[in-house]
């Protein structure tokens, strides 16, 4: 059974930015080790994270669950009501972004409705430079 590697760094642009680069299996054992990552990067002050799905070869039910409840966490309670009056149109998350999804992963985030919240990026400079204030 293959693992979860998660390797933290941290980018400045017009905000920091940390980048989780996540590689292997994303799903019911390995849910808990980006949770508590995650959990630990906001806790340290963090406001704006990158998950980098590059290297991630399963998404599971887990794993949506880790990234929906990492949404979650790094919203704003104001931001969560603008996106609950906002109804059926989308709230793309400036606090959350994933980065390069393989094409099986990108169909899954795209069938379970995660792309209407979470901005997608094919490359980190683009990415990094979306963030900001």
């Amino acid at each position: 059974m293959s693992e979860l590697t998660i390797t933290t760094s941290q980018v400045q642009g017009d905000v920091s930015v940390v980048i989780l680069h996540l590689k292997g299996h994303l799903h019911g054992p390995t849910e808990r080790e980006l949770l508590d990552r995650a959990s630990q990067s906001y806790e340290d002050g963090s406001k704006y994270l990158l998950l980098d799905l590059s290297e991630l070869e399963i998404l599971g039910s887990a794993g949506l669950r880790a990234i929906q409840n990492i949404f979650k966490l790094f919203t704003p309670p104001s931001d969560m009501e603008i996106m609950q009056r906002r109804g059926a149109e989308p709230y793309k998350s400036p606090y959350v972004k994933l980065l390069s999804p393989n094409p099986q992963i990108y169909y899954v985030l795209s069938i379970t409705g995660f792309v209407q919240n979470l901005f997608i990026y094919n490359n980190l400079d683009d990415a990094v430079k979306s963030f900001n204030r």
